[in-house]
């Protein structure tokens, strides 16, 4: 379950984060279907809580359909 992403401060938030996408592979290729179902879970809350406090995060060029457009030129 873990605590609500709304109580982290941006420190525990970003921690969190890092640890959850460190773990992601493992989690899809060897956890169970409820293993899996609550990592999705919990991801998508900390990351819906990370866009909501940084709304306009900087996009890197090359993150974008355009960009991608102009790598496969």
């Amino acid at each position: 379950m873990g605590i609500d992403p709304r109580d982290l401060s941006d420190a525990q938030l970003v921690k969190e984060l890092q640890t959850i996408h460190r773990t992601r592979h493992d989690t899809l290729l060897h956890g169970s279907n409820d293993a899996l179902g609550r990592h999705n879970a919990r991801m998508a809350e900390l990351e819906g809580e990370y866009l909501r406090r940084h709304p306009r995060r900087p996009v890197a060029p090359g993150r974008t359909r355009a960009g991608a457009r102009a790598r496969g030129a």
